[in-house]
C-alpha cells in the first residue's frame, strides 16, 4: 500500500508536512509519497533521519493556494502537487491521498479527477466530531455542499454509517438528521423527506436529533447539509476555545486560582486535547472513486502524522468498494419515494 501525501498543501507546508511524515513513517510499515517542489521537501528532509525506502518524492511544479478558484486551478494547474496526488491514486500509483490544501479544490479535484462513485449524486465531506468524555462522531455534510436534497441526506447517512463501522471500529453506528425537533414531523420539506429515506435504509437511523444534543453525543454519524454542518463545526471549534481562554483567565485570577491550577493542570490538560483537532485525524472525501482525506489548513506534526495513520484503514478497508454495493438499496428508496 502507497499513502500519497500533498506536500506543497496548507498553511505549514512543506516543513510541517514533512515532519509529519517522517514521524507517521517510523509507525507504519506503509510507503508515504510526498508529492510536491522536490528541492524544498529534500532541504526539509535532511533535518530528520527516515528510511529512504518508505519516504520517495514526486516532483511537482505548481502549488494550489487558498485563493486560487477551485475549478479553475484544477483545470488550469496540472503540475500542482493536488492535481499529481490525485491523479496517482486515479492511475494505481497510490491507494490513499492526503492534502492540507485547499479545501475546495480537494474537493472539486477528488469529483473531476476520481469521478463520483455510480449513484452517489453529491459527495461530502465528513469531519470527525469531538464529544467530551465520550467517543468523536462524524458529521457529514461539513461543507462540501451548501444545499442537499433528501436523497443526498439519505447518502450521506449511509455513507458515514460505513465509514464509522469500518473504519472506526463502531458496529452498528447510530446515525441521526440534524432537525428543529425530534418529532418525526418537524423541520423543512427536505428533512421530512430524509427521515423518511433514512428510516427505510439498512443503517441504524435512530431519528432526528437536535443541535443542542450534538456536543453531548447522541449519534455516532450527524447528518446534515454543508451549511449547516459547517456552522455546526465553526461555532463548535469557536465557542470550545473560548470556553478555554475563559477557565485559563479564571485560574490566574489571584493566588488561590493559582494554586488551584496547579492540582487541575493535568485535568485542564486532557480537556484541551479533547478539543484539539490534531488528535483525530482529517475529513474523508466519502463518495468519490478513491481514498481522500483532508487534514485541516493548519495542520502541524502531530496533526498531519495522525491523519496519515488513522486514514489507512480507510483505504484497507475497502470502503469505496463497500459503498458502492450499498448503493442499490438507496436507489430502491429513493424510487419508491418518488
Amino acid at each position: 500500500m502507497k499513502i500519497v501525501l500533498d506536500g506543497m498543501g496548507g498553511d505549514n507546508a512543506p516543513f510541517e508536512i514533512v515532519k509529519g511524515a517522517v514521524e507517521a513513517s517510523k509507525e507504519t510499515e506503509y510507503q508515504i509519497c510526498i508529492v510536491g517542489k522536490e528541492d524544498q521537501i529534500k532541504a526539509e528532509l535532511e533535518n530528520y533521519k527516515y528510511d529512504p525506502e518508505k519516504i520517495k518524492i514526486v516532483h511537482a511544479e505548481e502549488v494550489i493556494t487558498n485563493e486560487d478558484s477551485p475549478v479553475k486551478a484544477i483545470k488550469r494547474k496540472k503540475e500542482s502537487s493536488m492535481v499529481k496526488g490525485l491523479t496517482m491514486v486515479k492511475e494505481g500509483e497510490g491507494d490513499l491521498f492526503v492534502s492540507a490544501g485547499n479545501t475546495g479544490a480537494l474537493v472539486v479535484g477528488s469529483r473531476m479527477i476520481l469521478g463520483r462513485i455510480n449513484g452517489i449524486d453529491r459527495p461530502a465531506l465528513a469531519s470527525i466530531y469531538p464529544v467530551l468524555g465520550e467517543k468523536a462522531c462524524l458529521l457529514v455534510d461539513a461543507g462540501a455542499s451548501s444545499e442537499a436534497k433528501p436523497h443526498n441526506l439519505l447518502e450521506y447517512g449511509t455513507m458515514g454509517s460505513i465509514y464509522v463501522e469500518k473504519v472506526l471500529g463502531r458496529p452498528q453506528p447510530k446515525v441521526g438528521l440534524v432537525n428543529l425537533g425530534v418529532e418525526e414531523g418537524k423541520g423543512t420539506t427536505v428533512t421530512k423527506a430524509a427521515f423518511k429515506q433514512l428510516s427505510q435504509a439498512p443503517i441504524n437511523f435512530i431519528g432526528n436529533v437536535e443541535a443542542r444534543e450534538v456536543p453531548a453525543g447522541a449519534c455516532d454519524v450527524i447528518v446534515c447539509d454543508g451549511f449547516v454542518g459547517n456552522v455546526i463545526l465553526k461555532l463548535t471549534e469557536g465557542l470550545a476555545w473560548s470556553i478555554l481562554k475563559l477557565l485559563k483567565k479564571k485560574f490566574l485570577d489571584g493566588l488561590k486560582a493559582k494554586i488551584g491550577a496547579l492540582f487541575l493542570k493535568d485535568k485542564l490538560g486532557e480537556l484541551k486535547n479533547e478539543f484539539d483537532y490534531s488528535e483525530y485525524g482529517g475529513a474523508p472525501i466519502l463518495g468519490v472513486e478513491g481514498p481522500v482525506v483532508k487534514m485541516h489548513g493548519s495542520s502541524n506534526a502531530k496533526a498531519v502524522k495522525n491523519t496519515i495513520l488513522k486514514g489507512i484503514p480507510y483505504a484497507q478497508e475497502g470502503v469505496v468498494d463497500i459503498i458502492k454495493n450499498a448503493i442499490t438499496d438507496l436507489e430502491e428508496i429513493i424510487a419508491s419515494e418518488q
